[in-house]
């Protein structure tokens, strides 16, 4: 592994805050940060959704050292510092959703080699919360896993769904989704209608983290993406719940993933909790201070309890 940037300047992590590279089994580098390696209670492997990148995460990394963990956060393939597939580093895409198990694994082998504390446990937002899915379906061994607004399905419109797979069937699946555009979400949308969070100085940063390192920001998907995360979704529906304990938590004013597809899951997940937050919208570690404290109070009470 070499050493890779950390924007700190943006990111509001522990001091201790270092980032590497990783060269996936397929050959694509992708980038992790990692804070409060010194930590006892264990380590959070942070699975980040669509769009993000480790120093959104930041902020996440010092309430989760405050609890005793320390955090390994990602920058998936295709966004983030990672290696981009397209011409257009402003598209976020993916040939296939299975090529993030490839990331998965690397990530995995990177715990060990920087001798993060034992034992793990998984932090799985949006995207994060299916390939996390999956990885657990494949054995990621983990200790227990929480998820804030998993991807186990995605809101659309009745039309979306056939749109997209006939712009895949006349070889249209490296442009964009129609309807989504080529700014960054937070860039292209007021606060007053944003989705993601209640807390206005919370979304200011976020804008300037893509603001002052626009490297980091992606922004609508590509038809192939959509392709692939709803076939995804529907192939993750036909699992079993894998045996890791499990917490889910879900907004009231959830607006961008499926939550009937949470609740169906974790009403057949054995042992697990849907934890309802009633005014969280869908990024529930980031939403209001009242919000965002009691959910990293409620993960770290269930790391501990198996393990931790």
């Amino acid at each position: 592994m070499d050493r890779a940037p950390l924007y700190a300047d943006v990111a509001d992590g522990p001091a201790d805050g270092s980032a590497w590279w990783l060269r996936t089994e397929d050959g694509v580098r992708i980038r992790i940060g990692v804070w409060g390696q010194e930590e006892t209670g264990g380590t959070v492997l942070l699975f980040c959704g669509r769009t993000e990148y480790a120093e959104k995460y930041g902020s996440a990394a010092a309430a989760l050292r405050a609890r005793g963990f320390a955090t390994l956060a990602v920058d998936w393939r295709g966004q983030g510092l990672a290696d981009r597939a397209l011409g257009d580093a402003s598209l976020g895409h993916v040939a296939r959703f299975a090529d993030f198990q490839a990331d998965v694994r690397a990530v995995r082998r990177a715990a060990e080699a920087l001798g993060l504390p034992r034992p793990y446990h998984l932090l799985a937002h949006s995207m994060g919360g299916a390939i996390a899915l999956r990885a657990l379906n494949e054995g990621l061994d983990v200790a227990s896993a929480a998820f804030s607004a998993p991807m186990w399905g995605i809101r659309l419109g009745p039309v979306a769904a056939p749109l997209v797979w006939a712009l895949s069937g006349v070889g249209r699946g490296a442009a964009r989704v129609p309807g989504t555009g080529a700014r960054a979400y937070v860039l292209a949308t007021d606060f007053e209608a944003n989705d993601l969070t209640g807390d206005r100085a919370m979304y200011e940063k976020l804008r300037r983290q893509v603001t002052v390192h626009p490297d980091l920001g992606i922004a609508g998907p590509t038809v192939t993406w959509l392709r692939e995360a709803l076939s995804e979704a529907a192939r993750l529906a036909r699992l079993p719940a894998p045996p890791v304990p499990a917490l889910t938590f879900l907004g009231g004013r959830e607006r961008i993933v499926s939550p009937a597809a949470i609740r169906r899951r974790m009403a057949n997940w054995p042992g697990g909790t849907l934890d309802l937050v009633e005014d969280g919208r869908h990024e529930i570690l980031m939403d209001r201070p009242e919000i965002r404290e009691r959910a990293y109070d409620a993960a770290a009470a269930h790391f501990r309890a198996h393990g931790g």
